[in-house]
């Protein structure tokens, strides 16, 4: 695996030059995007410093977070808080992010988009507004275990770390999560199948390929 040595602030221009000069797949008006990794590897603040660099463009866009879309606790932790399974496959309400956030994207849609609807903390609804992302904006969506979805990406970063370095950083609370992570890198490597590879191991020195 052949990477070069990046910083994140140049990797967000990069990605944003990119996706100024992209096109809808599907034809429509806004552009989807994947920042995919587990919490330990923080690709939500990559999909911000990126929603950073299209605002400075003048494009408009709008940062998701998976985590506002799992299923209420009485769902999410029917088999336990720490099964690993129900993780992997389980927790995330993928329905609701198909008709809050991709359904009004596609062509044809009315661009308003729900940002997040349940709280896990509270286990319950946000009750957030809807937003209104322009024809021509760009949706950034992040979070883990992504990509064995068949979300309508237009483009897929995924933000890797090794298995030592996912140990390690991941707080020893959520170690029951390791596994789920073993299961996606068996069944959807997403290091091979993402379009952008970015490697976290040391968060001061990243590295990519895309």
């Amino acid at each position: 695996m052949r990477l070069e040595a990046i910083t994140w602030d140049r990797l967000a221009e990069l990605l944003a030059d990119r996706l100024a000069g992209l096109e809808p797949a599907d034809g429509g008006a806004w552009l989807r995007v994947a920042f995919d990794g587990a919490p330990a590897a923080r690709p939500g603040d990559l999909a911000e410093r990126v929603g950073e660099a299209l605002r400075v463009r003048g494009l408009p866009s709008l940062v998701v977070g998976a985590e506002g879309f799992l299923r209420p606790a009485s769902l999410r932790l029917e088999h336990g808080r720490r099964d690993a399974e129900s993780y992997y496959g389980g927790w995330l309400d993928a329905g609701a992010l198909w008709r809050e956030v991709f359904g009004p994207l596609d062509p044809g849609g009315s661009g308003r988009v729900l940002p997040d609807l349940w709280d896990p903390a509270t286990d319950r609804a946000t009750r957030s507004p809807y937003v209104q992302l322009p024809p021509g904006g760009v949706l950034l969506l992040h979070g883990p275990l992504l990509l064995r979805h068949w979300f309508p990406f237009d483009l897929t970063v995924h933000v890797l770390l090794s298995p030592a370095a996912l140990r390690r950083r991941t707080p020893e609370t959520d170690h029951w999560t390791l596994p789920a992570f073993e299961r996606y890198e068996s069944e959807t490597d997403p290091a091979a199948s993402a379009d952008v590879l970015v490697r976290a191991d040391d968060p001061r020195h990243p590295a990519w390929r895309g």
